[in-house]
Parts: C-alpha cells; structure tokens; sequence
C-alpha cells in the first residue's frame, strides 16, 4: 500500500515540518520517501509516494491535507455552478510527479514501480462532503437526487484520474492502482448505477498501456462481483473477506491483492505468521495473488514485524 513507509523513524524525520501536499510536490523527497521502505523491507515493488487529492488540488480545487484529519476542501463543490471550479488537467499540471517517476525509475533498476489515483467516487466524496465522512449523507444526496450534478462531476473526476494515471504510465511507472477507498459505504446496484461506469472510464482508458491495472476499495465483499466486471487485471481485496471467497465472487479470470489485517501486526510474530500462512494459503486459489495488507500500514507498526513478514512471504512463495 501507499503508506508503506510512514512507520519509518526515517520517514519522519525527512517529512518534519513539510506538509503532505508539499512533501508530494518535490520529486527529490517523493524520490527519497519512496524508496525508504524498499530499502528497509525488501520488497518486490515500490509504491509511488503521493496523495489521491494531489491531481484534484492541481485541478484547481483550493484544499490541504490536515494532519490527523485528512484532506479538507475549503469550497465544496455542491452545485453546477461549482464544477466549473474542477477544470481538467494536462501532464504538465502534474508535471512534479512525472519527474519523480523518472528519478525513482532510474533509481529502482529492475525493482517496478507502482503508481495509483483516487477513484472518481471517493474523490468526490472529499470534493462534496468537504472532508472524510463516516455517513456520506451530501455525497449521496446529490448521487440520488441530483443524477446529471453527478454524472457530470465523477465524469470530469474520471478524466481528472485518467491523466493524471497516463503520465505515471507515460513517465515509466510498471502498473498503476485505483483506489476507490470509500466505495464500501455503497450498496452493489447503487456502484453499479452510479460508480463503476466511471471507474470503468479509468480502467478502459488505460486498457492499452501496457502496464498492469489494479482496482482497490474498502468494505467492498458485496461490491467484488461488480469490481471484477470493471476492466482491472487485479482486485484488490480488503481483511473482511477471505481471498478465495472473494475470488470466487470475482471470477477465475482476475488476480487479487490482499489481504492481511494491518491490526494483526500488532499481535506478536506467532499470530502475524500464523495469519500470514493462511492468507497466502487462500490466495494459491486465485490465477495469481499479489501479497499486501489488507489496507495501509499503521504508523504505529514495528519496522521490524515488517521486514519479517516480507520475508516469510518471500520464502513461503518460492517453496
């Protein structure tokens, strides 16, 4: 996951006194944060440093990501009159993120690199609500009551996602990850009717790139079905479902990612490994497994729980 490295000590100090939107704008700290976990871990691929909201904030939406919050938006968009604020971007709005993909590239040599983007509908939820939400009540009001509203807002929000993927792809990213971090909070003929056209946007335009796509959402068991029909090569699943049930909902046709609970690192090294065993146990069900938490790393993770479960993983797979 993208927070990978955020239980660093490393992490924390490099991040003192920079704010994430500014940390996301400087390649060379992108560069230097991105790596730190593949230094530390060992892992098989790196994940680009960056925030779902960053092509928003270039989109020209006047928002920050406050800490121990989230991302805030200053002016939520709530009426027609208000999209005209969300104006579609070009490689060169995002052009601080392509360098860093260029220098972490020449960095990482042979290891590949992982870029993502927020879905449409988790991003307007931010840009809507003004801010995380537990109940999403503004987002789905305007959802059910103001259909064409958005419609036209997650149109532009997937066109928004879309370049902002082609330039990690175009920069030299090796496959990119969507994640619709609140789809969860949907039911499956609601994200049929009202998301996955658009996530389905994303993933078509990218159908060509030559890079694998990886689709991701929390709370998401009744929602796989429909994100397997969305066009991703691999489904990403969170710890609530077991990952053969959850590739028998999506189909024998895609891989999936996933899916250990990041609480069970806290629970001492015999359950983490115990958990992790069965974890890749379900996953051996699948036409191809990707190993990963079952959502980000905790900031009050041990490094070192970490670098043993990498190498468990490691070690397990090549038996």
């Amino acid at each position: 996951m993208r927070q990978a490295g955020r239980s660093l000590p490393e992490y924390r100090k490099i991040r003192a006194g920079v704010g994430m939107l500014e940390s996301c704008r400087r390649p060379e700290l992108v560069t230097e944060i991105t790596l730190q976990p593949v230094r530390r871990h060992d892992v098989d691929a790196a994940i680009l440093f960056s925030d779902i909201v960053v092509p928003v904030a270039a989109a020209g939406i006047d928002l920050d990501i406050v800490a121990g919050t989230g991302p805030v938006v200053a002016e939520p968009i709530r009426t027609a009159g208000d999209l005209e604020r969300l104006r579609p971007i070009t490689p060169e709005d995002v052009g601080f993120v392509a360098e860093s993909v260029r220098l972490l590239v020449a960095e990482l040599g042979a290891t590949p690199l992982i870029g993502f983007a927020g879905a449409p509908f988790t991003l307007a939820s931010y840009l809507i609500e003004g801010g995380p939400s537990r109940t999403y009540l503004k987002t789905k009001a305007m959802m059910y009551g103001q259909p064409e509203l958005w419609n036209a807002l997650l149109t532009r929000l997937s066109e928004i996602t879309l370049t902002f993927l082609r330039t990690q792809v175009d920069a030299g990213v090796s496959a990119v990850q969507l994640f619709d971090s609140w789809a969860g909070a949907l039911s499956e003929a609601d994200y049929r009717q009202y998301v996955m056209p658009h996530s389905a946007a994303v993933l078509r335009g990218l159908l060509g790139a030559g890079v694998p796509r990886i689709h991701f959402g929390v709370g998401t068991a009744v929602l796989l079905e429909a994100m397997g029909e969305a066009g991703a090569d691999v489904v990403g699943v969170d710890w609530r479902t077991p990952l053969d049930v959850a590739t028998k909902r999506i189909g024998p046709d895609r891989s999936v990612q996933g899916n250990l609970d990041p609480a069970i690192l806290f629970a001492g090294w015999e359950t983490v490994e115990r958990e992790a065993r069965r974890v890749l146990a379900q996953g051996a069900s699948a036409p191809g497994h990707i190993f990963n938490l079952g959502h980000g790393v905790m900031p009050e993770t041990d490094p070192e729980i970490l670098t043993r479960l990498v190498a468990l993983v490691h070690d397990v797979s090549s038996r």
